[in-house]
């Protein structure tokens, strides 16, 4: 914590009531002391570089090259993934890796290279190491994807934690993507990026930065080709990034850079080449399969952070079903505790909580409970003696619990990078199932004060487990929500075995979607906020967490009728489809904004629902391949250059292209489309890409395209599925996969693959198999232009 914190603090005593805004000014004071007693001083420091390079040993999958001052280990796993550690750091142990590191590739093995350096060469990807520590990733066709300089080290004279930097530089033509959840995204310009998962302090808009889900996740796509890269360290840190420039006439190319700043934590990193698709697969296969949401999760949610009692939820329901509105769960936030606790239900509100349940459920309705990690500090309440019991919660260097402020009062909080306490924690979800919830939203698990939004709960300098490791929060806080999402899941699947976990959370690191998915968090109501929380979306997705999606129309303030019903549009077509009042918010009930909204947003129920085998489809594409369903328009055409800096448009899995409506008081607008040919779903109108459209973008509705040729399984009038092929162009051939769902559980269904083309005047589907086509056993209708 440094003064600027205090100040924060500070300030709140006037906003909030008297004894909270005490409460918080006490707890900066004891995070300060505590910090300031408990880090080490750095004093003086010796900048390191890695020398001249001195002797190199081969080794499965790589090698080892030795410098003048420090040693690069380099290995290429069986999967294509290149991995390089600085000073004897190894891929494990890690945060990010799902289980232990992948096996070395044994056709790899280090060779000299030119000018006195070393390479590895791939499958997929060169690796050259010059003489001086600069290591180079190279296309097989030898073109330089990223180059890294020699990096560098400061250490404390008298020795202990080393922060360091490394620069790096990409093709003129590259463009920046990822670091987690941008809400400046998701393309990410000139400017500086800060890894440290941080509350906003109240509603966030497009330019505040960070935000609740920071990754050192960098992917970068360029004419040459695309690459992730991934530096495996959670600590505090920073990216400067710049684009570069082509050079005009016979002028030189500008790289583009990046700065990467870490307070700590070993210098290593992971890199993967080639199209978004295998760069991405691969990306999954390193970091873990994302969570498969149960097919209820992929309906319309509506949530109030205060819920207001059992009476306002049958309200709300009921308003719902009596304007025929689709719901399939609702979401109480902390109002439905008793003071706050979390995992205590407030029984003058809900006397009746799993009556109420078991009514919604027969309507096909679920309950969502909000989980904070914060403990009420009293002796009596369940949780913190369970907690205190077995020395669950955080300490500071002086062996003190650590004392937070939560809406309650004065809060712990539990160490969720020790296994015993994950277990514990785990098994209180039993509580909340046997009131009836089926899924749960963690929330304020940056962790951040409750009592002032932004602020950090833990001092730096407190004590974690960190797998027997053992470090402090500096190490641990990024990784804090990703470990309480472990708890979370990991209890759920003991629990109930058979049902998959629904756990979304508004913090997280990399690997998070092994355990569930991710929201924007607390956007600002606004027109800003609408474009910020599609390039959260999209940023989240291509850092490898699919099922994301936003709180609709923002978190504070009143939106507009108009502001509502756009971003209700955009919400219909992404994963997690949330309405959501914030604290201090009005009711966001499409009722509420007039009769015109609520018709066009009746529209947008009706399509998502008709859409919810497609979204099953691609839930179960992303668990296999980690594609995520909102994918960039250059998804499929990197090396369109167009497609590269286009960000108001997104495509939805492989077949459909939606146009949200951004900007207020527009009744139409250009489109960009791929190459290929593509219909308006609308119109049925067909437009020929790559180019640039105008379209209506009247209130009903946002553009919406399909690919030609596309099948799309999509439910029926009578609920049943139904393929929906859109006609190819004559002599050419479309299709689609199908996933068919049980809904729930755990098992593995095979992929349906449909193929249609033309056989004379006829478009024919087709389901492939080992014994070649066969008639689809759904019913099939064609739109589109059949006549070529």
């Amino acid at each position: 914590m440094d003064g600027r914190d205090l100040v924060r603090s500070v300030t709140l005593v006037g906003s909030l009531r008297t004894g909270q805004g005490l409460r918080t000014v006490r707890a900066a004071w004891r995070r300060r002391r505590a910090d300031a007693a408990g880090l080490e001083r750095r004093g003086a420091e010796r900048a390191r570089v890695p020398g001249v390079l001195r002797e190199a040993e081969s080794g499965p999958g790589g090698g080892v090259v030795r410098f003048e001052r420090a040693e690069l280990r380099i290995l290429v796993a069986v999967n294509g993934a290149v991995f390089w550690g600085w000073d004897g750091a190894g891929p494990e142990p890690s945060y990010a890796l799902a289980g232990r590191c992948p096996e070395p590739d044994p056709r790899v093995a280090l060779e000299p290279d030119k000018d006195g350096g070393w390479r590895v060469v791939a499958e997929r990807v060169t690796v050259a190491v010059s003489r001086h520590g600069a290591v180079e990733v190279r296309t097989p066709g030898g073109v330089t994807l990223r180059r890294e300089s020699p990096p560098r080290w400061w250490e404390p004279a008298g020795g202990g934690r080393a922060r360091w930097m490394q620069r790096s530089e990409v093709t003129a033509d590259a463009r920046f993507f990822g670091l987690g959840g941008r809400a400046s995204g998701p393309r990410l310009r000139d400017g500086t990026y800060r890894l440290w998962n941080t509350g906003p302090g109240a509603a966030s808009g497009a330019g505040d930065d960070p935000l609740s889900v920071t990754m050192p996740v960098q992917v970068v796509v360029a004419d040459a080709g695309t690459h992730l890269v991934f530096y495996d360290s959670s600590w505090d840190g920073s990216v400067v990034l710049r684009e570069g420039e082509e050079g005009a006439g016979s002028g030189h190319d500008r790289p583009g850079t990046s700065v990467l700043r870490m307070e700590g934590g070993p210098l290593r990193c992971w890199v993967s080449v080639g199209t978004p698709a295998r760069v991405l697969h691969t990306w999954a296969a390193l970091t873990g399969a994302p969570a498969l949401p149960p097919a209820w999760a992929l309906g319309h949610h509506h949530a109030r952070w205060a819920s207001g009692g059992e009476r306002e939820v049958r309200r709300v329901v009921a308003g719902y079903q009596e304007r025929g509105l689709p719901l399939d769960a609702v979401h109480l936030g902390a109002g439905h505790f008793d003071g706050h606790r979390g995992f205590t239900v407030d029984e003058e509100r809900f006397p009746k909580l799993p009556q109420l349940a078991a009514d919604l459920r027969a309507d096909g309705i679920r309950l969502v409970s909000v989980v904070a990690p914060a403990v009420p500090a009293e002796p009596g309440d369940a949780v913190y003696d369970g907690g205190a019991a077995r020395d669950a919660f955080v300490r500071d260097a002086a062996g003190e619990v650590v004392r937070g402020v939560a809406w309650s009062g004065d809060a712990v909080f539990p160490d969720f990078t020790h296994a015993r306490v994950r277990a514990w924690w785990g098994g209180l979800y039993e509580e909340r199932l046997t009131q009836g919830f089926a899924g749960f939203w963690h929330g304020m698990d940056e962790p951040t004060s409750f009592a002032a939004f932004g602020e950090p709960t833990l001092p730096r300098s407190a004590r974690h487990a960190l797998e027997g490791r053992r470090g402090d929060h500096r190490e641990a806080h990024n990784v804090y929500a990703l470990c309480m999402a472990r708890a979370g899941y990991e209890g759920l699947r003991d629990l109930v075995p058979g049902q998959r976990p629904f756990v979304f959370s508004r913090s997280g690191w990399a690997g998070v979607q092994r355990y569930g998915g991710t929201w924007s968090g607390e956007v600002a109501t606004g027109w800003p906020g609408l474009r910020a929380s599609l390039a959260l979306v999209l940023g989240l997705g291509l850092c490898g967490v699919p099922y994301s999606g936003t709180d609709i129309a923002g978190s504070d303030g009143s939106p507009s009728p108009e502001l509502y019903l756009r971003w209700f549009q955009l919400g219909a077509y992404l994963p997690l489809f949330r309405t959501h009042a914030g604290p201090g918010a009005g009711r966001r009930e499409p009722w509420e904004f007039g009769e015109e909204v609520l018709q066009y947003a009746r529209v947008a129920l009706v399509e998502r629902r008709r859409l919810l085998p497609y979204f099953m489809t691609l839930a179960h594409l992303a668990r296999r391949t980690g594609a995520p369903y909102v994918r960039p328009l250059w998804w499929s055409a990197p090396e369109d250059r167009a497609l590269r800096d286009c960000e108001d448009a997104f495509l939805l899995g492989d077949c459909l292209l939606v146009a949200p409506v951004l900007d207020p008081g527009t009744d139409r607008r250009a489109v960009r489309l791929p190459r290929g040919r593509w219909y308006d779903t609308a119109t049925g109108r067909a437009y020929e890409g790559p180019a640039q459209v105008l379209v209506e973008a009247p209130a009903a509705r946002i553009p919406v395209f399909v690919r030609a040729g596309a099948v799309l399984p999509v439910s029926g009038a009578d609920g049943g599925l139904e393929l929906e092929v859109w006609a190819p162009a004559r002599g050419r051939t479309g299709g689609g996969l199908v996933v068919p769902d049980a809904g729930d559980g755990f098992g593995e269904p095979e992929i349906e693959r449909y193929v249609a083309r033309w056989r004379g005047p006829r478009l024919e589907v087709e389901r492939e198999g080992p014994d070649g086509g066969s008639e689809p056993p759904y019913p099939v209708r064609v739109r589109g232009r059949v006549d070529g």
